[in-house]
């Protein structure tokens, strides 16, 4: 997670990922070459570790081959929690990471994080990155199937209630500091997409 991450998104999408799976830790930095709980994991050897990350020479779960490369190892999916273009700051300079072999998604995945606006519709927040990384490897039985909707849901109820609390704060309901142009008293529509189960 970049630096910037944890100081001001307390409540950001890698924070509630975190919260929801048990095996998850959140390291905090900008180079990693020299962190040490880093640098454990990747010697380990009962881990396969790759960089979650597009890119030609990604794998992906239906990929040929990936399970029997992982073999008896356990995957350690590295995630970079930041802008992107922070991210690719972080990826040059930490070079432990940047040197794992990549893995993307097979399918194309659109962000419903209506409430903050993606650099390109291809371009996921970290909850739904996890939320899809896992159910592509249960679909290829790399992982063991676990119920990873808690992640959607706690996402979905995390944008309604931003969403909301704006609506609120256009009703003046709430107190009100943003600036008066349209794009701050324009009421925000729920997607139906949030309410779906």
């Amino acid at each position: 997670m970049h630096p910037k991450e944890a100081k001001r998104q307390r409540t950001g999408t890698g924070r509630i990922a975190h919260a929801g799976l048990i095996d998850s830790e959140i390291l905090v930095g900008i180079d990693f070459t020299k962190n040490e709980r880093l640098c454990s994991l990747l010697a380990d050897e009962k881990y396969f570790p790759v960089l979650l990350y597009p890119g030609e020479d990604a794998w992906n779960a239906g990929k040929g081959g990936f399970a029997q490369k992982i073999g008896n190892r356990k995957l350690l999916a590295i995630i970079i929690d930041s802008t992107w273009f922070c991210s690719k700051k972080m990826i040059r300079l930490s070079t432990n990471i940047m040197s794992l072999p990549k893995l993307s998604f097979a399918g194309s995945y659109s962000s419903i994080f209506t409430f903050k606006k993606e650099p390109s519709p291809e371009c996921v927040s970290t909850i739904e990155t996890c939320y899809y990384l896992i159910k592509e490897m249960q679909e290829n039985h790399i992982v063991p199937v676990s119920d990873a909707e808690c992640l959607m849901t706690a996402f979905k109820e995390m944008i309604k209630f931003q969403l909301q609390k704006e609506n609120d704060r256009i009703d003046g309901k709430l107190p009100n500091s943003h600036a008066t142009d349209f794009k701050y008293t324009k009421k925000k529509i729920i997607p139906e997409i949030l309410n779906a189960e």
